[in-house]
């Protein structure tokens, strides 16, 4: 029987996965009751995973669990976020909550100190230890370190990389001072002005930053690098209805002194275009309420009040810019400088224009903007005139001659908005460059490097902005991949620790369909932007056609939301994603990639008479030509956005490929971004997205920490001893974990590394430490072990030669004792056979006295001499006998030949006397005869001579015949060896089709593999994208259109079911009718039917089960469908039923679900350390010799079932070996795993342990732990020696109770009605 009522976890929409308990197992899936009641739902194998037997166990590592599956995973995170612990490691990984609340003490300096100096997990989870790891593994390795901080928008990535920056200055850079202070402040600068409001996230970092802090030889800090990537300029100029500008143009509204606004003529948000069109409520705390005045407040403010967010303060935030632009060295005038432009930006914006017909398509700057283009003008010191002819008007050259071409209301517009967004950046890299000179550095040994990017990104609306971003995550999740899935397996291949392969997503094709030259998007993209009059739609076009069969590709209209269906296809892209798909809207592609200023506003910009200005917009060597064609020339020349990140982020995989790394996943719980909420649904897709669940797989047989032989061993060297410095590296660390007391199953030896499980990062860093005196108090307890190993070994060999010198007595002993009793065997062996002879030769004397009375009565001499002779030959025998060496053969033939002899002497003394009265007839007769036999003679020797020649004539023709032969038989040899010859050729030609057939069959198994990898990711992808736009939709209130399949494999199946448990009374559902009559033994009725839960439709991705992807094309092809009957009524069935051909075809469904339902358990299996899991269901050679027939031989098919009472009794014996209860270095002590088959299904099982008490299962109650397989499967028939005759099983099964054991079972109706239990009933 299964395990019913077993803890498990099935899908659920909202939650991710909801527990649940097993009530019934079929072929495609399991039935589920949750556990909160609810109706029964129905997932397959795939998506079902074993629960915790404590499902509220909490640990900080998921690898510590007993089962390591993604839902465990997810019952652990949201248990912990219930009890405030934001940090879970899974291995060396960091997943991060993010709590949307302050943490108390959870970051103060106290907590730091803590921290220092402390391995992984040996304190609870935090971003510090990661830090401190990060810190500790650059001194070690002597390598850079990265720390990757990854996750979507809203998640934490920028908290998480403040704390990280702040562990490292507090507990690792006290020397330096001023350097570290920088750092730090050099975080509220860059999220002033690259930071803003999202709809997901209210301090979304809208450009991506790598933070490197530098160190050097003595592990100090020494300086600091800031690279930056891909500020977000549209937003500059607009922004979404719930989304606001960059959070300094809201710091400078709310929180600017009076007589700044007065001078730069600063206002409410409501009176800035670049502002009015998104949200204009500040944030503010309640005492920042307070002090915001009235007329810096918007209406919106007015209305609904402040925004409330833990990290941004609009009021507050203006001050804290202007310290952090003096803690970074800058000087009140480029203070000044800065927030000037910061509102020339926004005053840029309020610049409207006016169309005039008459102007052939002209524009001007209106009456109602004079006052803020003048004001612009004075700002960055240019003429207003000059100003407004280069936002209305763009300078062309034809042929030498110079035109001012007027521009259109909207072309104005963009000029303006082009303007500002040019400004805004340049002002960006301005600051990043002076935050990057406040903290210089000369040399630098190594560095730490903190990655904080845009996560990925998928809205309604997406644009160029969120393809870029996407396109980096790709690149990110690759690294991902490449460094802890690819790099990690290929190295336990070269280590041959016999890790299994862990399947993961190859995103390169998606990078490739990017970047890929010639015909990537970006290339696409430059190419349309080149061109003279550039169309979205045209490149959007030409993207579908260049990749109209990519698989990462596809039209808008394939996209599952309806929100997407719309666009046409020149419209919009659809890219499948690692994270699902995304529909981008590509109108604004071709404008975004190119942000260069028209050469009007770039004249004006660079003959400004501002030193600030001038400093932003540096001139370029490589200007473009001017000349003829100059503008054809510029646009050709151009440098597009898309290029330039492409290569910034080529350069930071450079970067990040070359340092070691360690990795933070962020989490965002919810979508409203309040704390306490934990949407299941939403963070399992995170989880996902992110590859922890193939890092689980990974984890399952994976060893996280390592180090080599030598680093350890040369570590250790200077403080060694003598005698211990001629150990091998691998010798030494050998000792070294022994002497550490470290469990063997916590660490394996490799080819050149040591490797350790997950979680056992402590003991590994414990050895890592290179402290001289804990380094000298860890070589005198190794050398204290050698010194005890010694010490035992010399114990156990002084035992050795005590019971080797016991041993040799005792054989001595032994061997006087045979030595005597072989003596006496062979003496009377010897003797024996002469002794026998003188007793047989004894008794002819009787027979020779005889002999001489009847010759005395014959008168013949030489009768009575041949007497005498015989009488001396008896005596000469018998004195032979005794005094020489004969044989028995010899004394029995002589004894033989002399009684022979006797008995013939004996007839001829008879017969001489009857002779001797017819001597004289006889003689006449004799001469009577003589002459006939003369005459006979004479008539004989006539029909000789007739045959003779007749001979000699038949002789002569046989002599031509077979002349005849032979060159018959030379004929025949001669056309064999020709029809050799032809026949070698056709074999050689037959060998070669073979051949051939041989190779097409395995490439076509492969293309088939390969075929089924490609679908299988298909559907991981589908599966993906369904997600996506289901988290989507829920945003948008949009509609998500999928297959009915693709949603039955993303979530459970309710299905309507009876009641778990089946009584004796009912039967089940009705079959085709092979039978007329099903009986029940409690039940004379009719059989009524029962409904049963309809398993959904067998999805491929459960091709992952070997074994039961085999049992299911074993399944033979009958007019009984069985697959609605649930096992409950399969199981009754089969022990009540008496249709044979019913019977034979429920017991093939029932082992094939029985197949399956092991092949699941199986993948989830316990991973803790010494868990057996219970007995196993067949020794391991059993089960690989069946899998070798399931590759070699075709499934069997069906055949008409033998009565009951006709199944062959066939029983079997297999030894196994018992490694668990066995020291380190014995040889493993070997059971016997004993089978009774009744015809093809087990019957009975038990495995006899040397240690322990035997294993009895029987059929019916034990089928759970029982084999599952037919016995043709097993191999058992085939397998030498295996098979034992029933007395050979059932001796040792009375004799470890079994049958008591079956008895019981038969008692309480658990066992099937087999032929052991009929034979147990009838006794």
């Amino acid at each position: 029987m299964f395990d019913e009522n077993r803890k498990v976890w099935v899908p659920h929409l909202e939650h991710g996965f909801q527990l649940g308990r097993i009530i019934d197992i079929g072929v495609d899936g399991i039935t589920v009751q949750p556990v909160d009641s609810g109706k029964a739902v129905s997932a397959s194998y795939d998506r079902v995973f074993p629960a915790e037997d404590d499902e509220a166990k909490v640990v900080d590592d998921n690898c510590s669990l007993m089962y390591l599956n993604e839902a465990t995973l997810l019952n652990n995170l949201r248990l912990r976020y219930k009890k405030n612990s934001i940090y879970t490691y899974v291995a060396n990984i960091l997943i991060a909550v993010n709590p949307y609340k302050q943490m108390g003490d959870l970051y103060t300096s106290s907590n730091i100190k803590k921290y220092q100096g402390k391995s992984l997990g040996t304190l609870p989870p935090h971003v510090f230890a990661i830090a401190d790891k990060s810190y500790r593994e650059m001194i070690t390795s002597k390598q850079s370190q990265a720390i990757i901080v990854s996750g979507e928008s809203g998640a934490g990535k920028t908290e998480s990389t403040k704390y990280i920056l702040r562990y490292l200055t507090e507990s690792h850079g006290q020397s330096a001072g001023i350097i570290e202070q920088r750092i730090i402040e050099a975080n509220p600068l860059l999220e002033a002005f690259g930071n803003a409001k999202t709809v997901r996230n209210n301090n979304s970092s809208r450009f991506g930053k790598f933070m490197e802090m530098h160190f050097g030889e003595k592990h100090d800090v020494v300086g600091g690098y800031v690279s930056h990537y891909l500020l977000e300029k549209p937003r500059v100029c607009w922004q979404n209805g719930e989304e606001r500008n960059y959070h300094v143009f809201y710091y400078l509204c709310a929180g600017a002194p009076d007589d700044l606004r007065t001078k730069l003529r600063i206002q409410t948000p409501d009176d800035y275009q670049y502002l009015r069109n998104g949200i204009t409520q500040y944030f503010a705390g309640k005492e920042s309420q307070k002090q915001v005045k009235a007329d810096r407040q918007s209406k919106m403010y007015k209305k609904k009040g402040a925004l409330h967010d833990i990290q941004v303060d609009d009021y507050r935030g203006y001050q804290r810019v202007v310290d952090a632009l003096r803690k970074i060295g800058l000087k009140p005038q480029e203070e000044y400088d800065i927030l000037r432009i910061v509102a020339c930006v926004l005053h840029l914006g309020n610049i409207a224009f006016t169309g005039n017909d008459s102007q052939e398509g002209g524009c001007g700057v209106s009456p109602d903007a004079q006052d803020s283009l003048k004001f612009v003008a004075d700002l960055i010191k240019v003429d207003a005139k000059e100003l407004e002819q280069s936002l209305t008007s763009r300078t062309m050259q034809a042929r030498g001659t110079v035109i001012k071409v007027p521009l259109k209301k909207e072309q104005a517009s963009n000029a303006r908005d082009a303007l500002a967004k040019a400004i805004y950046s340049h002002l960006f890299d301005h600051i990043v460059s002076r935050i990057n000179e406040c903290f210089p550095f000369k040399t630098s040994a190594n560095f730490i490097g903190v990655l904080d990017i845009a996560g990925f990104e998928f809205f309604t609306l997406n644009s160029y902005e969120q393809f870029c971003i996407n396109y980096c995550n790709e690149k990110l999740q690759q690294f991902f991949n490449l460094r802890v899935l690819k790099e990690e397996q290929e190295l336990y291949e070269r280590e041959s620790l016999g890790v299994n392969t862990v399947n993961y997503v190859d995103n390169q094709d998606c990078i490739d369909l990017v970047e890929l030259k010639p015909n990537g998007i970006l290339d696409l993209l430059d190419e349309e932007s080149k061109l003279p009059k550039a169309s979205a739609n045209n490149f959007t076009h030409n993207v579908h056609q260049k990749h109209k069969t990519h698989f990462r590709l596809a039209i808008p209209r394939k996209s599952k939301l309806t929100a997407h269906r719309n666009l046409r296809d020149d419209e919009g892209i659809l890219i499948k994603h690692f994270a699902g798909a995304v529909c981008y809207q590509t109108s604004e592609f071709i404008e975004k990639n190119n942000d260069a200023l028209h050469a009007s506003l770039e004249v004006v910009i660079r003959d400004c008479k501002d030193p600030f200005i001038t400093s932003l917009f540096p001139k370029n060597d490589k200007e473009p030509s001017k000349g003829r064609g100059g503008q054809n020339v510029q646009k050709l020349a151009f440098d597009s956005v898309g290029n330039k990140f492409k290569v910034q982020l080529n350069q930071l995989m450079e970067k990040l490929r070359s340092t070691g790394s360690s990795f933070v996943r962020c989490i965002k719980p919810n979508g409203k971004m309040v704390d306490s909420l934990f949407e299941g649904g939403q963070i399992l897709s995170q989880l996902q997205c992110s590859g922890m669940v193939t890092v689980l797989d990974l984890m399952q047989g994976g060893f996280p920490s390592r180090t080599q032989f030598s680093d350890l061993y040369n570590m250790y060297k200077q403080y060694m001893p003598p005698e211990l410095v001629r150990l091998d590296p691998r010798l030494f660390c050998k000792a070294l974990f022994h002497a550490l007391g470290l469990d063997e199953n916590d660490y394996q030896f490799g080819l050149t590394k040591v490797f350790f499980r997950p979680g056992k990062f402590a003991e590994f860093d414990q050895m890592m430490k290179s402290d001289p005196e804990h380094l000298r108090i860890l070589i005198k307890k190794v050398r204290r072990w050698l010194i005890c190993t010694r010490w035992k070994r010399g114990q156990w060999g002084t035992l050795m030669v005590i019971k080797l010198k016991n041993k040799i007595l005792y054989r001595c002993a032994a061997l006087v004792k045979m030595q005597s009793t072989v003596r006496m065997f062979l003496a009377m062996r010897k003797h024996r056979p002469r002794y026998r002879s003188l007793k047989q030769v004894n008794t002819l004397s009787k027979e020779l006295d005889k002999l001489a009375q009847v010759a005395k009565t014959v008168k013949d001499k030489v009768a009575q001499q041949q007497v005498a002779a015989t009488s001396k030959a008896l005596q000469d025998l018998i004195i032979k006998i005794k005094t020489t060496i004969m044989t028995r053969r010899q004394m029995e033939d002589a004894y033989l030949n002399l009684s022979n002899q006797m008995r013939k002497q004996l007839l001829d003394l008879i017969n001489k006397k009857k002779a001797e009265d017819a001597e004289a007839d006889r003689l006449r007769k004799i001469q009577e005869e003589m002459e006939r036999e003369r005459k006979r003679r004479e008539e004989e020797e006539r029909k000789r001579k007739a045959e003779q020649e007749e001979r000699e004539r038949k002789k002569l023709q046989e002599e031509e015949e077979r002349k005849l032969k032979a060159e018959m038989e030379a004929k025949r040899l001669r056309e064999e060896e020709e029809l050799r010859i032809q026949l070698e050729e056709e074999q050689k030609k037959l060998a070669a089709e073979r051949k051939q057939i041989e190779a097409d069959r395995q490439k076509l198994e492969e293309m088939q593999r390969q075929a089924e990898e490609e679908q299988r990711r298909r559907e991981e992808q589908e599966r993906r994208d369904y997600e996506l736009a289901q988290r989507l939709s829920e945003e948008a209130n949009s509609q998500v259109i999928a297959e009915e399949s693709l949603v039955a494999r993303a979530q459970a199946k309710v299905v309507e079911t009876a009641p778990p448990c089946v009584s004796q009374n009912t039967s089940p559902p009705k079959s085709p009718p092979v039978s007329q009559h099903i009986t029940q033994p409690n039940s004379p009725s009719s059989p009524r039917p029962v409904s049963a839960a309809v398993p959904e439709p067998p999805s491929p991705t459960q091709g992952i089960f070997a074994e039961a992807t085999v049992v299911q094309a074993a399944a033979p092809t009958k007019s009984l469908d069985l697959t609605t009957w649930k096992y409950a009524d399969l199981r009754d069935t089969i022990n009540t039923s008496i249709d044979i051909a019913l019977l034979s075809a429920c017991k093939e469904e029932f082992h094939r679900r029985l197949k399956v339902y092991h092949a699941w358990k199986m993948k989830n299996k316990k991973v803790a350390a010494g868990d057996k899991g219970g007995p196993e269901r067949a020794p391991q050679s059993i089960f690989e010799s069946a899998q070798q027939y399931n590759q070699l031989a075709p499934p069997p098919k069906a055949t008409k079932a033998a009565p009951a009472n006709q199944n062959i009794q066939r029983f079997f014996r297999v030894p196994f070996s018992v490694t668990g209860s066995t020291a380190q270095g014995q040889m493993p002590e070997r059971g016997w795993w004993y089978a009774h088959f009744d015809g093809q299904w087990i019957a009975r099982q038990m495995e006899v342990h040397p240690t322990k008490v035997p294993v009895l299962l029987v059929a019916g109650k034990d089928d759970e732990n029982m084999c599952e397989m037919s016995l043709e499967e097993t191999g058992l028939t085939r397998r030498p020696n295996a098979e034992i005759v029933e007395r050979e099983f059932e001796e040792p099964w009375k004799r470890s109770g079994g049958q008591q054991y079956h008895m019981a079972a038969v008692r309480n109706k658990q066992a099937r009605p087999t032929w052991a239990t009929q034979s147990l009933k009838a006794r």
